[in-house]
Order: C-alpha cells, then structure tokens, then sequence
C-alpha cells in the first residue's frame, strides 16, 4: 500500500462569500499514483485542483470548512509558491504558456523556483525533452504559434521543470486531437511509473482518464458521488450509461421516450 501523500476531508468552498460551490468533498490521493476527478462541466473538479494548490484567492474563494494535509501537514493557508516548494505544482485548465516566449523560455520559467543550481536545471530541462521530443523541435519557435497538443505540452513540461512530487493536471484533454489527447495521456502515465511523479487529474474524458488512472472520484454539483478503483468504475454499470455513453436498460440502446427518462434519471441514485 502506498502511502497518502494528499489527503482532502471534508472540505466547503465558497466563492464571493455567498456561492457554495464544494459540499463536503473529501478525497485521497497515494504517492506514486494517477488519481482521476471526474464530472461534467460545472461539477467542481476545477474548484477541487484549486483549493489543494491555495489558488482560490484569484477567484475570491475560500476554504471554509473542512481540512487539507500534505503528507499530514494542514496546508489550507499556505501561499502558492509554498506549495510549488513542498513539491506540488498545477497545470491550469486550457494551458496558459507565454505566448510571446519561446517553448525553451516557457519552459525555464517553471525552474525559477528552483536552488539546486543550473546543471540540475539542464538535466531537468533534457529530461523534459526527452519526453516530449516535439518541444525540443520546437524549442525556439514562440508559443502562440505552435499547436494546442504543442502548448499542452509545453504547460506540462514547465510544471515537470520544478522538480515535483505531485502535478495537479486540469482537463488536459480540453481542445485536442484524440491522437494528441492519446500522446499526452501516455506521457502522463510515462512519467507516474518511470519518474514516480504523483497525479491528480481532473479531466471530463471518463474513458481515457479512467484507462490511465489507479483510481478515480465522481463528482456532481459539488460532491462526491462515487469512488473507486479505475478498473472497477469502468465495469461499473452506472457509469458506463452515465459517462462513457454505454448502454441505458442493460440492452445496450439508448433510452428514447420520456418514461424511459424517467426511469433514468431515479437510477441516477446519487441526484437523490
């Protein structure tokens, strides 16, 4: 059993002191492992990544119940960049690169907080590029003109140039090509068995991320539905019908008249 590097318990969100967004969510993310939140838009996975990297205060959201530990210190009031130094580092949604910086220059400003000196930056620096062999191709071309698969990388790549034990990945597959998609998710998985990185994904493609992750969490409108094991979530039959658009009445169709809505929605148990 790996040890539980992140542990969220309990936790209320709320934005503008008036909008409660996070209704209880607790979770559990081991060393070493994909752990992957799963939902619809609006579901609160994005509100989750930021509660646990401290940067709701941009968004004027506030933690305000519950508790987070990181390898069992609370780290509610932390400010980003501690939690940048205590290894956990997020990969916004949409991906954010400077768009007037080269590829190589975005990537360096990811090594900003480091101190371990520039021959361990460099090794980080080719390390990154030996996982993503089309940044080094484009290392000197500007950002804004390169791919979104290109950018996405380029994002990921500079969260890996801090040296992190935990990367917070939000809806990595937002924009892309399946192909590009299939590319990312790979190297995600690439670096959590060879490189030991620790994921926590939030990411609206229930069957990829349930293909590459150890474990995974629902969330609707605001709170945890059900959780488990990826493997077992895939073959569970609730979540084929309502996230990977298989089946509706155990036949394999999909449901078509208005009873049959019905009848879906009172299966959907956890909207109770």
């Amino acid at each position: 059993m790996s040890a539980v590097l992140l542990n969220v318990n309990g936790i209320e969100v709320i934005y503008n002191h008036v909008i409660l967004v996070l209704k209880g969510v607790s979770l559990q993310v081991p060393e070493g492992k994909v752990v992957a939140l799963l939902g619809g838009n609006g579901a609160g996975k994005t509100t989750t990544l930021r509660a646990v990297s401290n940067l709701l205060a941009g968004e004027r959201g506030d933690v305000t119940k519950g508790s987070i530990e990181l390898r069992g210190e609370r780290i509610e009031k932390l400010s980003t960049s501690d939690m940048v130094e205590r290894g956990v580092v997020q990969v916004m949604e949409g991906r954010h690169c400077f768009a007037h910086l080269s590829i190589e220059e975005n990537l360096m400003t990811g090594a900003y907080t480091r101190r371990d000196g520039k021959a361990a930056v460099a090794q980080t620096l080719e390390k990154v590029y030996n996982y993503f062999p089309r940044l080094k191709t484009r290392r000197n071309s500007q950002a804004a003109y390169t791919s979104g698969g290109e950018q996405q990388m380029c994002a990921i790549g500079r969260a890996l140039m801090a040296n992190p034990k935990m990367v917070l990945l939000d809806e990595p597959s937002m924009g892309l090509a399946p192909q590009i998609v299939e590319e990312v998710f790979e190297i995600v998985k690439d670096l959590n068995t060879k490189e030991g990185v620790t994921f926590l994904l939030a990411e609206q493609n229930t069957n990829i991320a349930l293909r590459y992750a150890d474990y995974g969490y629902i969330l609707e409108n605001g709170r945890i539905v059900m959780d488990g094991a990826a493997k077992d979530l895939r073959e569970n039959e609730d979540v084929k019908e309502f996230y990977l658009g298989m089946g509706g009445g155990g036949d394999g169709n999909p449901r078509k008249s208005f009873k049959d809505v019905k009848s879906y929605k009172r299966r959907k148990r956890w909207l109770a």
